[in-house]
């Protein structure tokens, strides 16, 4: 198979939740370029429409649907809704996602339990969802999870203080390689993207704080991660080409992770 073949996704089709914007936008739309129809998910309908104008006048094949990735009885429909809209799912990427600043002896118990309800149990439920209806009986797939930095290591003393973002990036780092090993006799793949600092709605309070700057001397290559730096990484991972790559932890943060 030729090398271009290899990474084609024509004929595959992707559900994408978080998708409205930021990361998960860039690797949509990257799936999209190389031919998969794609199905958006978040819960503002406002963006999503606006993401799917985006990648239509890009050439993609882009819907979407609103839901709470938080919500069990959401993630029921939306996994329902994709499966009818798509045929089936190949490709699902976890990327819908929250953080919570605050100190661990006064982080709010309500703020623990939000950032993990999405971060975990919201992903385990769809992942779990998909697989049971699309993929598993199919005996094909590919689970792409969107980690964090922050799940590989604790925090620089004097910087962020987001200790229930960590856990829940670090709990998907282990939930990707074990559920790799529990799926790998199904053909499926699960493996995870871990950004660095990239620009995003999500990062903003910290890019204000300490500066873009300060953040991008915290990698080797002195940059922060731009609006085409997940779609090669997310492509390998979809792809034929990453067909025998599973359980594995992608760093996508100019290095940052190399000292």
């Amino acid at each position: 198979m030729s090398l271009k073949k290899l990474f084609d996704l024509s004929g595959k089709a992707a559900l994408v939740t978080g998708g409205s914007r930021g990361l998960g936008l860039q690797i949509a739309e990257g799936l999209g370029e190389m031919g998969a129809r794609v199905v958006l998910s978040a819960r503002k309908s406002d963006e999503l429409q606006a993401a799917v104008s985006k990648l239509t006048g890009l050439g993609v094949d882009a819907s979407w649907i609103a839901a709470d990735a938080a919500n069990p009885s959401d993630i029921e429909r939306l996994a329902a809704e994709a499966r009818a809209q798509l045929g089936e799912i190949d490709i699902l990427v976890n990327n819908a996602g929250a953080t919570w600043g605050a100190p661990a002896e006064d982080h709010p118990l309500d703020a623990w339990d939000k950032v993990m309800n999405l971060n975990v149990r919201g992903i385990f439920l769809l992942t779990q969802a998909v697989g049971r209806a699309s993929m598993i009986p199919r005996l094909t797939g590919r689970v792409i999870n969107v980690a964090s930095i922050a799940g590989l290591s604790g925090n620089t003393p004097g910087t962020m203080n987001t200790i229930a973002y960590n856990t829940s990036k670090g709990a998907l780092v282990n939930f990707t390689r074990t559920l790799a090993a529990e799926w790998g006799k199904y053909d499926i793949t699960v493996n995870a993207l871990a950004p660095g600092f990239f620009p995003s709605k999500m990062t903003k309070g910290v890019m204000k704080e300490f500066g873009e700057d300060t953040l991008a001397r915290l990698a080797p290559l002195n940059r922060l991660g731009g609006d085409e730096d997940l779609k090669g990484a997310a492509l390998l991972f979809a792809s034929d080409a990453g067909k025998h790559i599973t359980g594995q932890i992608l760093a996508v943060d100019g290095g940052a992770t190399a000292y």
